[in-house]
């Protein structure tokens, strides 16, 4: 044991550190135990554990190991400090969930549920954050196994793991799509086989200690078995977005990305119209792809192509529709930048096109405003416009 590692267990303790100070005492225990001292290992365990966590009897050594050889759980990372975009009615119960963990009181498991790219996982990963807690993810891949009885066994692995992992540094369990595990055991097309997987998981849920936090996601709630519904703690939904929730979301994600690409021209009145040509406006997780997708892949010498690109993958075509464009309240100067506009003035019938300062025409002095106004003139009146315009601007 080095001198180190005692003073950094006591200025954890001091700094109120509790999660480097839960690492720092494993650190000590764990070289206790390479000393021999299995007992005195033991006992820094268990001054560091909540009562109800359990602690090998074993040895020392059965945590270590089973930590050192994590096989079905993968820490995932939670750096990445992006604002999270959800509706008001969401982030109070994500905040309601960080509450209730910090209480201690035994509400500890939890299940999101809602359609793909609502935000679950994000939201799990946020709570991390907002606890301060690591947070690992179940590899489904690992446990389900085609022979038979081999699943099951694995699900008792994966609890050992949990468990130990908790022992030593509190942490957020995820169980991410769950459904892989727990389709409803009544269901005649459900395999006899996971029918006994669901009922081994709802027997470790039932026996893991009141401070290990689970959070598992579905996006097929209709199809979750109840049984295993009945073991989480609150259910949180996250299909609560309105139309409203969604735009705002969408010109946020916007500015993040136009902030990274400076070339790029901000119009967030314009991608409102575009996405609301959407049937549905899809979630933040597709709306988040298809405006990064758009602004990533825009001509750097058109600050406007990002629109573009937006509203051809949000129509599913490039067809010029001048009545459907009008339906959707689109001004001439938008249809403009959506599309060619040699293509506009052939279909308009238009052929010229002047570029004019506005002119107040309440003002006596004619003052003139700073915003310019594109004008298009149909070609059989161009003559007779110029006239009038040249002869009105010298007045």
């Amino acid at each position: 044991m080095k001198k180190r590692d005692v003073v950094e267990l006591i200025r954890y303790h001091v700094e109120h550190n509790e999660p480097d100070f839960k690492v720092a005492a494993y650190t000590v225990a764990k070289c206790f135990d390479e000393m021999g001292d299995h007992e005195l290992a033991h006992y820094v365990m268990a001054l560091v554990t909540d009562p109800d966590s359990f602690v090998p009897q074993s040895g020392f050594n059965d945590i270590t190991d089973t930590i050192e050889d994590i096989k079905f759980l993968q820490n995932i990372s939670t750096s990445e400090e992006q604002p999270l975009l959800l509706p008001q009615v969401i982030t109070d119960d994500i905040i309601g969930v960080a509450n209730a963990v910090k209480r201690n009181l035994g509400v500890c498991k939890f299940l999101f549920h809602g359609k793909t790219g609502t935000g679950k996982t994000e939201s799990v990963k946020q709570l991390g954050r907002m606890l301060k807690n690591d947070v690992y993810s179940v590899e489904f891949t690992q446990i389900i196994d085609s022979k038979l009885g081999q699943t099951s066994k694995n699900l008792s692995e994966l609890f050992k793991e949990i468990t130990a992992i908790n022992s030593y540094n509190k942490c957020i369990i995820l169980f991410d799509e769950i459904d892989a595990l727990a389709l409803d055991r009544t269901n005649s097309n459900d395999l006899r086989e996971m029918g006994r997987v669901t009922s081994t998981l709802l027997k470790y849920l039932d026996s893991l200690p009141k401070d290990i936090v689970i959070i598992a996601t579905t996006n097929l709630y209709e199809h979750f078995d109840k049984a295993l519904t009945r073991r989480f703690d609150a259910l949180i939904n996250f299909d609560r977005y309105t139309q409203s929730d969604l735009l705002e979301i969408g010109e946020s994600i916007l500015n993040r990305y136009l902030d990274k690409v400076k070339i790029c021209k901000k119009n967030n009145r314009l991608l409102k119209k575009i996405m609301t040509s959407f049937k549905k406006i899809p979630y933040p997780g597709e709306l988040s792809n298809l405006i990064k997708t758009s602004v990533a892949f825009s001509d750097p010498h058109d600050p406007e192509d990002y629109l573009r690109r937006s509203y051809h993958v949000v129509t599913d075509n490039e067809i010029y529709d001048l009545p459907k464009l009008k339906e959707l309240k689109f001004t001439q100067r938008e249809i403009a930048i959506l599309f060619d506009k040699s293509k506009i003035a052939k279909d308009m019938d238009y052929k010229y096109k002047l570029t004019i300062k506005k002119i107040d025409r309440f003002s006596f002095n004619k003052q003139l405003l700073n915003e310019d106004c594109i004008v298009y003139i149909p070609k059989y009146a161009c003559h007779t416009f110029k006239a009038v315009f040249t002869t009105f601007m010298f007045l």
